[in-house]
């Protein structure tokens, strides 16, 4: 179910995906590429996890595309060709960004570029002190990819996204935090257990409640206000038939914490 490069491991719920090329900082290949749409997919699909932790190797988590061996070229291929081989990796940001799971995003070392976008799609971002964060595209003479410009300006708002495009400016954990483009800030030696611990806890709570709250936020990015309504009802009657919603009403009662099946 995995690569050398994007390494998968299902445990208590929690599925965590890791990129790993760390002699490059995580750079994007087609390789990665490839095991990153899979391991999404995989995320998405297997009812044995219940949220997602999507990390990189070697202390940084992904510093974009790997622009030295775009410098160092390859075979030209059609216009078509790219257009096709970009789109289809693209996929590993819509998968996580409308999977009914909650996705965290642990970034330490560098975020940028289509590393960032990535880190974008996800619903939490939780970052190092020391993190360098920065959508990079227009200082390599790219507009930008993985939907980072849909992320950002639906997180941010357009005035935010634009600055943040055509100057590029690299901030840091705090600052990006400051903007709201970053859930939380830890120091650098609590990366790794914060990260887990607020992943895992995603992992076991009350999961189908969770996957209708990630949709509705969806679903309020582009539907109209009574279809937004229309939905809430639907997902919010579901829920009060699960067996997560009955043992929180009887854990409130019993004044105890729940515990959470995922059903």
């Amino acid at each position: 179910m995995s690569n050398d490069m994007v390494l998968q491991k299902l445990e208590g719920g929690l599925l965590t995906i890791t990129m790993n090329r760390p002699e490059r900082k995580n750079a994007l290949n087609p390789d990665m590429v490839r095991g990153l749409v899979e391991a999404a997919r995989r995320a998405a699909d297997d009812p044995e996890v219940r949220a997602v932790l999507f990390k990189g190797a070697g202390g940084s988590f992904c510093v974009g595309g790997d622009v030295k061996s775009m410098a160092e070229g390859r075979a030209p291929l059609p216009f078509e060709q790219k257009l096709a081989n970009l789109r289809r990796g693209m996929e590993v940001s819509r998968i996580l960004h409308q999977m009914p799971k909650p996705v965290v995003a642990q970034l330490d070392g560098a975020a940028a570029g289509a590393g960032l976008s990535m880190a974008l799609s996800c619903d939490l971002r939780i970052a190092s002190e020391s993190c360098k964060i920065t959508t990079a595209f227009a200082k390599v003479g790219f507009s930008g990819d993985y939907g980072g410009t849909y992320f950002l300006t639906q997180l941010l708002g357009s005035a935010r996204a634009r600055e943040l495009y055509l100057m590029s400016p690299v901030l840091t954990a705090k600052e990006a935090q400051a903007i709201g483009m970053v859930t939380k800030v830890v120091p650098d030696a609590e990366i790794d257990t914060a990260a887990h611990e607020l992943a895992l806890s995603l992992a076991q709570g009350p999961s189908i409640a969770l996957g209708f709250i990630k949709r509705n936020i969806n679903n309020a990015e582009h539907l109209a206000l009574e279809d937004c309504f229309d939905g809430e009802a639907i997902h919010h009657t579901r829920c009060g038939d699960t067996e997560d919603h009955k043992e929180a009403a009887k854990a409130f009662v019993e004044k105890r914490k729940p515990t959470f099946k995922g059903a």
